[in-house]
């Protein structure tokens, strides 16, 4: 490294000194780029609810489970504290705008899916529907909810995931199939770009092999 890289100036950001809402922004464009949960549940009237959530992420591998947090009390947990099922949909790039328009807060009577011209499907084993352009579909059952401050966590045990057949090669849907959006911070959002490859070393051959860590370290 550098001096001129050692002494680079950087600004501070203190929550305790800042609104919640201008932290958040920070908080927003640096924990980047996140997938989206294209959540679809159903209110107990059985009003279908569809809206995007970019706090998403897998919590647990040995149980199945997926994780969604909604910022103040969305339809989306409503609807699955109210019923216990939803459905996790993958937002394709051809979809940019249907994704976008579902982030609009319509009343709760109402089908963000129709306003917005998405078409759903009936899932496999909830009865939450899917998205039907969607190439991937993840169906969780409630597990239990985490609330945090003005947020609230929502865990979901994963009971089926259905993807396009053309979608998947060797065992695993292929990322270059899926094209999927991610949020940025703003209205930012990004698609895959460059998609790179590279294994794991594992340590017996870093170990073995002193060039290995010079060469990491060099680049």
């Amino acid at each position: 490294m550098t001096s001129a890289e050692q002494q680079r100036p950087r600004t501070s950001f203190d929550p305790a000194g800042m609104s919640a809402a201008a932290f958040y922004r920070v908080l927003n464009s640096v924990v980047v780029p996140r997938p989206i949960a294209w959540v679809c549940s159903r209110s107990a009237e059985g009003v279908h609810n569809l809206a995007p959530h970019s706090f998403y992420t897998v919590a647990c591998v040995d149980p199945p489970i997926v994780q969604f947090t909604s910022v103040g009390r969305k339809d989306s947990l409503r609807n699955v504290e109210a019923t216990g099922e939803f459905t996790v949909n993958l937002t394709p790039e051809a979809l940019f705008e249907q994704v976008n328009a579902t982030a609009t807060e319509f009343p709760p009577d109402t089908s963000e899916a129709e306003h917005a011209g998405v078409r759903l499907e009936p899932a496999e084993k909830v009865s939450a529907l899917r998205v039907a352009e969607s190439p991937v579909s993840i169906e969780c059952e409630l597990h239990s909810t985490l609330r945090l401050g003005d947020s609230t966590v929502v865990l979901g045990r994963v009971v089926h995931v259905s993807a396009w057949s053309a979608a998947v090669r060797d065992g695993r849907p292929r990322i270059e199939e899926l094209r999927p959006l991610a949020r940025l911070g703003g209205n930012e959002w990004t698609t895959i770009g460059e998609v790179r490859e590279i294994a794991r070393i594992p340590y017996d051959r870093w170990a073995a092999d002193p060039s290995i860590g010079e060469r990491i370290r060099g680049s």
